[in-house]
């Protein structure tokens, strides 16, 4: 790939990195302000039909039985993890659109930290989205770091 090639696919990157992290924060924010009687109500209306045609449905029962265990303090952790991981994100995708030099090293760390997480709470959960969204970060930080050289060759 040339420059310019590798240029674009950095900011694709990071715009789709960016739009994930707006999607985390609406999430978050949506998180703090429903209550948990909501969110309960509002997954049993929607998997209430597919379960009452078919009562062993994947997808509906496992939704159900989160549901059923969504505690107030699981809301809030997930509430105050999508709120912060959005945030911190949006803050370095602007740094990196910005060309800012500060922002580079800290995504690479900050991607690090949050694959870290993930993968421990894959060891937990075994969820594929966890491991996609790692795999995602990675191509992520692949980019930030070759695109991170170019500007430092450029400067130099």
């Amino acid at each position: 790939m040339n420059e310019e090639q590798v240029h674009h696919a950095f900011l694709v990157s990071v715009f789709l990195k960016g739009a994930h992290a707006l999607i985390e924060c609406i999430g978050g924010l949506a998180l703090a302000l429903i209550s948990t009687e909501t969110i309960t109500g509002l997954v049993r209306a929607l998997t209430q039909d597919e379960l009452s045609e078919n009562p062993h449905d994947f997808l509906a029962s496992h939704l159900q039985a989160w549901a059923q265990g969504f505690s107030l303090q699981s809301k809030h952790f997930y509430a105050f993890y999508l709120l912060s991981h959005g945030m911190v994100k949006v803050f370095l995708v602007i740094g990196l659109l910005r060309g800012k030099a500060w922002s580079y090293p800290a995504s690479l760390v900050v991607l690090g930290l949050f694959i870290l997480y993930q993968l421990y709470r894959y060891s937990y959960t075994g969820s594929i989205g966890l491991l996609v969204l790692t795999v995602f970060d990675v191509v992520v930080m692949a980019m930030i770091w070759w695109e991170y050289r170019l500007v430092r060759h450029k400067l130099a």
